[in-house]
């Protein structure tokens, strides 16, 4: 028997990274919806993820946290997908998954709090400018059609929401870099059917 696959979440939230990866490896899943302070913060789910935030996943008796964790998880689980990088894209794949985890996250947060880091302790800050932060990942998404070459992976569906998502709401610049990254990886359908079931899940809990 197939173990099952949990997916907990709120439409509003990074879990919309984890349900494009999930739509995209093609497996059934069961949603659960969380509310922000309330459910994600009682004891049932902190059992799941201490922090209590979202997304989270359970696949048997195994958790996995973290958006960038979901997607390389599901990628190395579900093979049959090929979206797990071949042993030529895995430097690449690596590097950009976990720049987008760390720096690029990182300072389109402080940006996005007001919080600009002082020229003399830049060094001090993993992520060091935003503008540094930006060029450098102009230059991944312009040096090839998806971020670890020819070929559609995890990690797009990682840094790609990233970029999307930041474009959205004001975070990161409208290079024409990004739009047309973002503009590629959004003709998928799994992204298409990801974005229309978490819409429609907005939709019912503002209904609520």
């Amino acid at each position: 028997m197939t173990e099952e696959l949990v997916f907990y979440t709120n439409p509003m939230s990074r879990g919309r990274i984890a349900r494009w990866m999930l739509e995209e490896i093609g497996q059934p899943y069961r949603t659960e919806f969380l509310t922000f302070g309330e459910t994600m913060k009682a004891p049932e789910y902190l059992a799941v993820n201490p922090m209590g935030k979202v997304p989270a996943i359970r696949h048997g008796d195994t958790i996995v946290t973290e958006c960038a964790a979901i997607c390389a998880y599901l990628a190395e689980t579900f093979p049959e997908k090929a979206l797990a990088p071949r042993p030529e894209e895995r430097a690449r794949y690596y590097r950009w998954m976990f720049f987008a985890a760390g720096p690029l996250e990182s300072a389109v947060t402080m940006k996005a709090l007001g919080f600009e880091i002082p020229k003399e302790r830049l060094r001090m800050a993993g992520c060091g400018s935003f503008g540094d932060v930006m060029n450098t990942l102009e230059k991944a998404v312009s040096a090839s059609t998806y971020i670890t070459g020819e070929r559609f992976t995890a990690a797009d569906v990682y840094v790609g929401s990233h970029i999307g998502w930041g474009i959205g709401f004001g975070g990161i610049e409208r290079r024409q870099a990004f739009l047309d990254y973002v503009g590629r990886i959004s003709e998928r359908e799994a992204y298409k059917r990801a974005n229309a079931l978490d819409d429609e899940a907005i939709k019912t809990m503002q209904a609520a």
